[in-house]
């Protein structure tokens, strides 16, 4: 096997797989509403969706295993509800929008046809090509990926060289690090790096051949390879959506946003290279997760290839039939889930790359535990809106930004090292 040609398919089978159209709309918006201030706002989301990826990889690389392995140390009752949880917020939610992103992009606006009939066919092209199950990563890294960074690239370079010298202030309510590590949430990409790496690992293992080393090296060095890509384009499409925002309205969406600066950039022709943008990266993000999702529980059912297929069929099913709904729906209705999920998920990557004596079963449950608790006010912030909720947020640092639970979990994680140190001395 050529290592370095097998490094940078995966590394851009794992960039298009991250890079979904859904996350593609988030970074121009918030550099419009960032002005001057979009390198902070970048900064957090290049933190929350390319670094906490990246890191989930390297924890797939350790323990190169199953998602359930990032939990197992905590519990493994608790590692199947979390990664029950994980699966069920991915078909639900991100792989949907997928869809409803293709449709109002790019199939709406050349072909007035209806949400529910793009999302039936969307969903069944997807099908086909999951169950070219063998083949995945070599279709979605040679072919796929390159087509969509072309255009990013034309778009980014463009942008930058065509600005008109003038920004607007910051429209942003939060503060613009906080701003831009919240909003990386919506890009999912913490959760798709632990579904993610879990189809890099069986793909590998399919190949046959490779140690235990080899396939480490090749999973940490891909994941560098895809989050130096993810960088670039986050990073670029904030400054652009910055450089532009006086040549908007305030109320614009975002995907009106994306579409006036593909236009802007590219001119006419614009439009049509957006659309073929939208469609691949989609397209290649729904057909990841949803091929992870299968592989979980076909893992789950003793290598069963018709829980597989049944997996991967329920998974189109429910993209058909959420993916109709519009882009700003499935975003706000999200929120709440993600504010649950994602402080667990960080903790949990973060537990698997340190040094096992500083994260032994203990402090997984400890960790864990306390940032679930402490995540609960962020979660309920998006469900209710009472009195002794808000007193709770001005009490507890960081609530008011959402990250209640940090500083929680970051002390109860050095107390319990603290306390265990002098009782393996003894």
């Amino acid at each position: 096997m050529n290592n370095k040609k097998t490094i940078l398919i995966i590394g851009f089978a794992l960039f298009a797989s991250f890079f979904g159209a859904g996350n593609l709309i988030l970074p121009p918006y918030l550099g419009f509403n960032s002005g001057p201030d979009w390198w902070l706002v970048a900064l957090g989301f290049v933190t929350s969706a390319t670094v906490i990826p990246l890191l989930a990889l390297f924890g797939h690389a350790r323990l190169q295993g199953t998602m359930l392995d990032f939990g197992n140390k905590a519990s493994p009752i608790f590692s199947l509800v979390y990664s029950l949880c994980v699966y069920i917020i991915a078909i639900t939610l991100p792989i949907p929008r997928t869809a409803a992103v293709t449709h109002e992009m790019a199939i709406q606006p050349f072909f007035h046809t209806s949400s529910l009939l793009t999302s039936s066919i969307y969903f069944g092209i997807a099908f086909i090509f999951i169950m070219k199950r063998d083949s995945i990563l070599s279709i979605l890294g040679k072919f796929l990926t390159p087509l969509i960074v072309l255009i990013l690239l034309m778009i980014i370079i463009i942008g930058f060289f065509s600005s008109p010298g003038t920004m607007n202030a910051s429209l942003l309510e939060a503060p613009a690090l906080v701003a831009g590590l919240l909003e990386g949430y919506q890009t999912y990409d913490a959760l798709g790096g632990i579904l993610i790496g879990g189809v890099v690992i069986i793909s590998l293992n399919l190949e046959g051949g490779i140690s235990f080393e080899d396939k480490k090296s090749i999973i940490t060095k891909s994941g560098l390879v895809a989050a130096f890509g993810l960088f670039i384009i986050y990073a670029g499409m904030i400054a652009v959506g910055a450089l532009h925002n006086t040549e908007f309205e305030v109320s614009i969406t975002r995907p009106e946003l994306l579409a006036g600066l593909s236009l802007k950039t590219l001119g006419n022709i614009g439009n049509l290279f957006l659309s073929v943008l939208i469609s691949l990266a989609c397209f290649t993000t729904a057909v990841s997760v949803i091929v992870g999702t299968a592989d979980f529980f076909k893992g789950l059912f003793n290598n069963s290839q018709l829980a597989y297929t049944i997996s991967a069929i329920i998974a189109c099913i429910i993209g058909v039939l959420v993916g109709q709904f519009d882009v700003h729906y499935i975003i706000v209705v999200a929120l709440p889930a993600l504010m649950f999920i994602y402080p667990i998920t960080i903790v949990l990557i973060l537990l698997n790359i340190i040094p096992v004596r500083l994260a032994s079963g203990k402090v997984f449950k400890a960790v864990i535990l306390v940032t679930f608790i402490f995540s609960i006010p962020d979660f309920l912030g998006f469900l209710i809106n009472a009195d002794w909720l808000q007193n709770i947020k001005e009490v507890l640092p960081f609530a008011k930004q959402s990250l209640g639970w940090i500083l929680p979990a970051l002390l109860v994680f050095v107390g319990v090292n603290l306390i265990q140190q002098p009782l393996k001395q003894r």
